[in-house]
């Protein structure tokens, strides 16, 4: 069995936009995503199996038209695979849990907080407002959004 064949369910429920991004390995068109201006603080989850991925205080504005990040929540959230397509060399960004298609990460972020850039389609992510993630149960990650990094 296939890691998303657990998430067949949530997969059914996806917008045909997340369904081409996260399955198919799609990528949103530059400055279309939803979560593209958020400044709210909370956490950013895989819209298929709602695994912690990316916290707002991680979050950045690179100019390049897709949510940026400058590390994950944990590390082990995510995988990094090599993408060789449309001629480029680059490494994709999947969440470890379900599989689903996340973005790019690309070592050009702020230098003094780890250099990298983690460019993340919207259509993969769920936001999770900091007043919502004891409730959601994602409350293990509110010290980490006002505790400050």
């Amino acid at each position: 069995m296939k890691t998303s064949d657990a998430f067949q369910d949530q997969i059914r429920k996806l917008t045909p936009e997340q369904y081409r991004v996260t399955q198919q390995g799609g990528t949103e068109a530059p400055g279309s995503g939803e979560y593209l201006d958020n400044e709210d603080p909370g956490i950013y989850v895989d819209v298929v199996s709602g695994q912690p991925l990316f916290a707002s205080s991680n979050k950045f504005d690179s100019g390049c038209g897709w949510p940026s990040f400058t590390k994950p929540l944990e590390p082990d959230h995510v995988s990094e695979l090599q993408d060789t397509s449309y001629g480029m060399v680059r490494a994709e960004v999947r969440s470890a849990q379900a599989d689903s298609h996340l973005g790019h990460v690309f070592a050009d972020g702020p230098a003094d907080r780890g250099g990298l850039r983690y460019c993340i389609n919207s259509a993969s992510l769920r936001f999770i407002p900091l007043d919502e993630m004891e409730v959601e149960g994602y409350g293990s990650y509110i010290a980490q959004l006002t505790e400050g990094q």
